[in-house]
């Protein structure tokens, strides 16, 4: 994306755009990482051609917990492992034998998922490859590193890692002493706005940039890129950063690390400007992806918009999942799981597409609600709006079903928030913008195209709703 900032302007404009295909090797799923860096060499030739060879910064932000190991000649050493591969079944047990969940959250605030970098480290512990590993490097600062030459940990990615303290800011060495992880792995760590290095020679031939081009750390974990981008005023609000996973919550001024907040599963990152990015992980739109897969599998394909419409004619709440629960992130069947799931909980097994589309909207809609009602209650901030920001901000049904869920109005857009604040951190380290999350949102509102929900009905039905699943994962269960 290329993103052109002033005082009184903000723009993008897709320079390019290439797929992500994760590839299953001797029954390990991998990121195919160099195909992904050729992919942001060919985007970086594309957004010089749009500005005429010329770029003021370059900002890289991902997906969080994975990294990519290198030897002591700085050589990728294989193939960062995908996240939803099984390879961590059971590193939370193993890991329980020498530090408790409950010590855990105390020390680093981190919602239990069973994919975060410490439990991916305690899976590979005998691995050949830590074994010999110098450096790791989580996505992101992989990708700056192979640009620049220089290696950094970027603070709000290293915070999904549970290794971090998000009080301090700094690492929770006790934690990764217990778990044996040996931090002298991870480079020195910094912050967004911070300098990352330049654009290798070799990477200004390749691109026909003209350099010096100046790498600048930015909220790395997308998420923290998209909270920067939502277009609040005041602080009285809660976001919902939509795409494969949906990020529910508020944004605070410090960590909540109750142990009525670990059992109810909510995680402390950082975000840009020593925010707390306070929120839950909500299976997300993977649920509807992984639907629409299944039926093209099996010969047939849907096209979304009219899909979307066919569920919005289904009657609300017929049937409902939990959208929190791990049995949803492995990827396959997942209509026949939606259906076993709705099966369990003796509910109506949908019968159709749109009857399956629809049980997913509701279901994300009210897991979107008892995560906002509950951060709320555990933080003490009230929320008056609900903003929805990424992919899922143009899915008009899932936006109104949020409003009546929360039973709070919801500004949609922007879709592209992560690019957004992530220009936006990079046009603010050039001075090209000034002041703090505050001003930067200002901006936004002034420039980008919102969308309005106000809540209808009341919400009595989806309390009943939420009687079905109460006590399943994403709500709270020990």
């Amino acid at each position: 994306m290329l993103g052109v900032v002033g005082p009184d302007a903000l723009s993008l404009r897709e320079a390019h755009r290439f797929p992500n295909e994760p590839v299953r090797v001797g029954g390990t799923l991998y990121w195919d990482i160099l195909a992904l860096y050729r992919g942001v060499l060919e985007g970086l030739r594309a957004a010089g051609r749009l500005s005429g060879g010329r770029l003021a910064a370059v900002g890289i932000d991902s997906w969080a917990v994975d990294y990519g190991l290198l030897d002591a000649s700085g050589t990728l050493l294989g193939n960062p492992v995908h996240y939803r591969d099984a390879r961590t079944d059971g590193a939370a047990r193993r890991l329980e034998a020498v530090i408790s969940q409950r010590e855990l959250y105390a020390a680093t605030g981190l919602q239990h998922l069973p994919f975060n970098t410490i439990y991916q480290l305690t899976a590979a512990r005998e691995s050949p490859q830590q074994a010999a590993a110098r450096r790791l490097l989580l996505i992101p600062d992989l990708v700056s590193y192979w640009l620049t030459g220089v290696e950094g940990t970027e603070l709000t990615n290293a915070s999904t890692t549970q290794l971090v303290d998000p009080r301090t800011g700094d690492w929770a060495r006790e934690v990764a002493k217990a778990a044996g992880v040996d931090l002298g792995l991870f480079a020195p760590l910094r912050r967004p706005g911070d300098a990352a290095g330049s654009l290798l020679p070799e990477v200004l031939s390749e691109t026909g940039l003209a350099g010096p081009v100046p790498v600048t750390a930015v909220g790395s974990h997308d998420t923290a890129s998209a909270v920067v981008g939502v277009p609040a005023e005041g602080r009285r609000f809660a976001y919902i950063a939509t795409g494969t996973w949906s990020l529910a919550g508020l944004e605070l001024d410090a960590p909540v690390v109750t142990e009525e907040s670990r059992r109810a599963n909510f995680t402390n990152e950082l975000g840009v400007d020593g925010t707390v990015r306070y929120l839950r992980n909500i299976m997300g739109l993977w649920l509807l992806q992984e639907c629409l897969r299944a039926w093209e599998a099996a010969g047939t394909r849907h096209e979304l918009g009219p899909l979307l419409r066919e569920a919005g004619r289904v009657p609300a709440l017929r049937s409902v999942v939990d959208a929190g629960d791990p049995g949803f992130i492995a990827p396959g069947r997942m209509p026949e799981r939606i259906a076993e799931a709705c099966r369990r909980t003796g509910q109506p097994v949908p019968r159709d597409a749109a009857e399956t589309v629809r049980c997913v909207m509701d279901s994300l809609a009210l897991a979107h609600r008892r995560a906002v009602l509950e951060a709320q209650r555990l933080s003490g901030r009230e929320v008056e709006t609900v903003h929805v920001v990424g992919g899922g901000a143009h899915n008009d049904l899932l936006c109104q079903l949020t409003a009546d869920a929360c039973g709070l109005p919801v500004v949609a857009g922007p879709a592209e928030a992560a690019a957004l604040g992530n220009v936006l951190v990079q046009a603010r380290a050039a001075g090209a913008v000034a002041g703090g999350l505050d001003a930067l949102r200002s901006l936004l509102r002034a420039t980008q195209p919102l969308r309005h929900h106000v809540p209808t009905g009341d919400t009595a039905a989806w309390e009943r709703a939420a009687a079905r699943i109460a006590g399943g994962p994403g709500g709270g269960k020990e």
